[in-house]
């Protein structure tokens, strides 16, 4: 089992709507984990129409301030299918620039249920259906912008010549991981079969959550078996798990109260048993089995969110009771 040394954070920014937190708490929470060494990284979330929250870009311009030390991430960036890449390109090697080399994308497809995606999409003329190969091309496309001068370019979606973005990022290669959450509980067994083939082949490393009993675990497995067939090595190949925590010595009521704030999120979409399986939830002692038992399965690496109202409460003893221990 390899246990990580380091962590991530990942901040609650929808809960500014429903009084989790505030643009000014979370760029505090996010200097003082830039000041401890558990942490390795600050992640924030993404989305336009589908699920509204403050603009990630404008956040992690703020956060790229805020913060000396620390990766910045966006996992997933749900829009990046919808996004125009030459003007994402140029806002992420800004980004890159001012953060001195600390940018970290993880793209995804941004498909929600409901039809909020499909909502979202259709004022760029944007489909579901077409949102994977957007990921792709989109992926090509701000890969050679952002290491290549006059760049020409004849996509499904997107066509230009003699384009040069400036800045570039500060990183050469700029990393673009994808985030992926893939099952055949939503998918068919080929649609399932191009969402984890995708990794090895266009991504620098793989994101995803756990809303089911080791489906982090079981979809690396795969993905591991896939980097093999592609050349690549799993042992040097990163991946971080997208996780929840809630510290309490009353485990179910730290799953209810996880539940409640998934509610607020997202909206009723999650099960108790989904909340429980993405949840290290209870005391320290259980919160750190849970971790470990997901490392065991093959994370990486770890970013936490916070699900309860008591945001820097839980912060400090997260950072004192199990992350700690978690190393260990």
């Amino acid at each position: 089992m390899i246990v990580p040394t380091k962590f991530g954070l990942t901040l609650p920014q929808r809960g500014v709507f429903f009084g989790i937190t505030t643009a000014s708490d979370m760029l505090a929470m996010s200097s003082e984990a830039d000041s401890i060494d558990l942490f390795d990284s600050v992640w924030v979330g993404d989305s336009l129409l589908a699920k509204p929250r403050p603009d990630s870009i404008s956040l992690l311009g703020a956060l790229a301030a805020a913060t000396k030390r620390v990766a910045l991430g966006v996992g997933c960036m749900a829009s990046f299918p919808v996004r125009d890449p030459i003007i994402f390109a140029y806002q992420w090697g800004t980004l890159d620039l001012i953060s001195e080399g600390r940018m970290l994308l993880a793209a995804c497809t941004g498909i929600v249920g409901g039809g909020a995606s499909a909502r979202e999409g259709a004022l760029w003329d944007v489909a579901d259906r077409e949102r994977a190969a957007r990921l792709e091309e989109n992926i090509e496309i701000c890969r050679r912008l952002w290491s290549e001068e006059n760049v020409s370019f004849s996509g499904t979606f997107h066509s230009f010549e003699d384009v040069t973005v400036i800045p570039k990022p500060v990183q050469q290669p700029c990393p673009i991981w994808i985030a992926s959450n893939p099952s055949t509980r939503l998918l068919s067994e080929s649609a399932l079969d191009r969402a984890l083939r995708r990794v090895p082949r266009m991504a620098d490393g793989w994101m995803s959550a756990q809303t089911n009993p080791r489906s982090f675990g079981d979809n690396w497995d795969k993905i591991t078996e896939l980097l093999k067939e592609e050349g690549r090595d799993p042992a040097t190949f990163p991946n971080i798990a997208y996780y929840n925590i809630n510290i309490n010595p009353d485990r179910q009521a730290a799953l209810e109260e996880s539940k409640r704030f998934l509610d607020e999120y997202y909206g009723p979409i999650f099960t108790p048993p989904m909340v429980e399986a993405w949840t290290a939830s209870g005391t320290p002692k259980q919160c750190i089995e849970q971790l470990q038992t997901l490392i065991g399965d093959g994370a990486k690496s770890i970013t936490l969110r916070i699900t309860s109202w008591k945001q820097k409460e839980q912060f400090k003893q997260m950072v004192q009771e199990v992350l700690p221990y978690v190393r260990d």
